[in-house]
């Protein structure tokens, strides 16, 4: 699973024992189209999945604050309506020689800006992250690659028929 664990900053280090705080962004353009990020283990780029932008927490900032300052790190998308947390994950997975585990809260946002750049990417993920790309709902529900959270085609289409729900929707945890 991984280049969703690519900070390399202190706090990111869960081989310690701590669970990582972590931000997603669930971006949506006009279209309806989310913006997903195509990830590889760094020494092993067979080795690959497509994820939601996001990173762990730094210092004191939000949740929130981390959201967008990682999504614009990641893709340099800063024009952002950011909504509310649609959903909740524990997760635990190998990546880069180590075990990350992570609580993470995936925000809805809004954007119209759709081309990207990735100017702020760490050292680790400028060598796991390969680019981006917008898909459609039904793109991903016909996909064949591996894509984090699981089932993230027919989450979003409920958030993109019925709506953000009421609360953070608990997902499934994932031990990879």
């Amino acid at each position: 699973m991984p280049a969703e664990a690519t900070e390399t900053g202190e706090g990111a280090d869960s081989s310690r024992g701590g669970l990582r705080k972590v931000a997603r962004v669930v971006l949506l353009d006009p279209q309806d189209r989310i913006l997903l990020l195509h990830g590889h283990e760094p020494d092993d780029p067979a080795d690959d999945w497509w994820f939601t932008p996001g990173g762990g927490v730094e210092g004191d900032e939000s949740r929130e604050e981390a959201a967008l300052r990682e999504l614009a790190e990641e893709t340099g998308i800063t024009e952002v309506e950011l909504g509310p947390v649609l959903w909740r994950r524990m997760c635990s997975f190998p990546f880069a020689g180590r075990r990350w585990d992570q609580d993470e809260w995936y925000y809805l946002a809004r954007t119209t800006q759709t081309s990207t750049e990735a100017a702020g990417l760490t050292e680790l993920e400028r060598r796991s992250v390969a680019g981006a790309r917008w898909w459609t709902c039904q793109e991903l529900g016909r996909a064949h690659e591996t894509v984090y959270p699981t089932r993230l085609a027919e989450l979003l289409r409920r958030v993109l028929d019925e709506g953000p729900p009421a609360g953070p929707v608990t997902l499934d945890t994932e031990i990879v």
